[in-house]
């Protein structure tokens, strides 16, 4: 299924992620302290959210229906898709062009490729 979010339901998710199951009053209060929010901004954010199915508030109680993993890999697959051509060595070099790998961060993509490297041969 296709998740399409804004920055601000994004922002919204990531509270909502950290936090639930939530009291959409509690939720209230929170994108008060983190993100300046009215109390209107925030319900209709949420309503939002709750029509493309990607939460649901039910009895006052607000819960994710989708992961922030989900909607992290569809909206990276997008990036590289638009950015890119798809293409996540290209990604990587441009990424890579003004910055240096420790050598933990070298050892976890290798570890990384390796991995997805060998599932893709089962």
């Amino acid at each position: 299924m296709d998740y399409h979010i804004s920055e601000s339901e994004y922002r919204l998710m990531d509270i909502v992620w950290d936090v639930q199951p939530i009291n959409s009053m509690e939720l209230v209060g929170l994108c008060r302290e983190q993100l300046g929010w009215k109390k209107s901004t925030t319900y209709t954010i949420l309503r939002n959210l709750g029509e493309k199915q990607i939460v649901r508030n039910e009895k006052a109680v607000v819960r994710a229906l989708v992961s922030r993993e989900e909607i992290q890999r569809q909206e990276s697959r997008e990036f590289l898709d638009k950015k890119f051509r798809g293409s996540l060595p290209a990604f990587i070099s441009a990424f890579l062009q003004d910055e240096k790998l420790t050598q933990k961060e070298a050892r976890e993509l290798q570890d990384l490729i390796n991995q997805v490297s060998e599932e893709g041969e089962k």
